[in-house]
């Protein structure tokens, strides 16, 4: 095993084991508006952990690799990295007003610097990053479309209902919010 090969098993513990602590240490409050997820959190942890078991699958039975090039390794780790570290920073600056669930806190402020001057949601953003460097680092085609398109499909969703309670809690000052800033890719989507 080479330690490019262990540094992508400790980063997928990594990931494992973060997802796993914000899921059980970031929910909503009893005070909080609770009644806004519709299900969101159920769907991601569905779909997260069945397009990583599905990518790693197949691309352990499947030859379709994107390169013969050793570069798509290192890609692909870096982008696990990244996606890793920045949605953990991100998680930091939201503070109390992140949670797992969709919740609006009793004194919820948009916030509207740093990521979220050009992102709506920076921490879906960067989770999908990690999501396709699973699919670079696995070098498969399949893997890649496993591994991106169905955490994609189940945060869409997740923003839907999250731009909802959001729209309806801070009705204009949101819309106008939205007007300035993208949804996940700065500047483009």
């Amino acid at each position: 095993m080479n330690i490019l090969q262990i540094l992508f098993y400790i980063s997928m513990a990594a990931w494992f084991l973060s997802e796993f602590l914000y899921k059980n240490m970031l929910k909503s409050g009893k005070e909080d508006k609770k009644d806004k997820d519709k299900s969101t959190l159920n769907i991601l942890w569905l779909a997260i952990p069945f397009s990583i078991a599905a990518a790693v699958t197949v691309s352990n039975l499947s030859t379709l690799p994107i390169t013969d090039k050793s570069w798509i390794f290192y890609a692909g780790e870096a982008l696990i990295l990244i996606g890793i570290i920045f949605r953990f920073i991100i998680i930091r600056s939201l503070g109390k007003y992140f949670t797992v669930d969709v919740t609006i806190k009793q004194d919820h402020k948009i916030k509207k610097e740093g990521f979220y001057k050009y992102l709506r949601h920076p921490s879906y953003a960067f989770s999908l990053l990690t999501s396709l460097g699973l699919g670079f680092y696995l070098n498969n085609w399949l893997s890649l479309a496993f591994a991106f398109i169905p955490p994609f499909l189940a945060f869409a969703y997740r923003i839907k209902i999250e731009e909802q309670a959001l729209v309806e809690q801070f009705g204009e000052e949101y819309l106008d919010y939205r007007k300035t800033t993208k949804k996940l890719i700065p500047f483009i989507y």
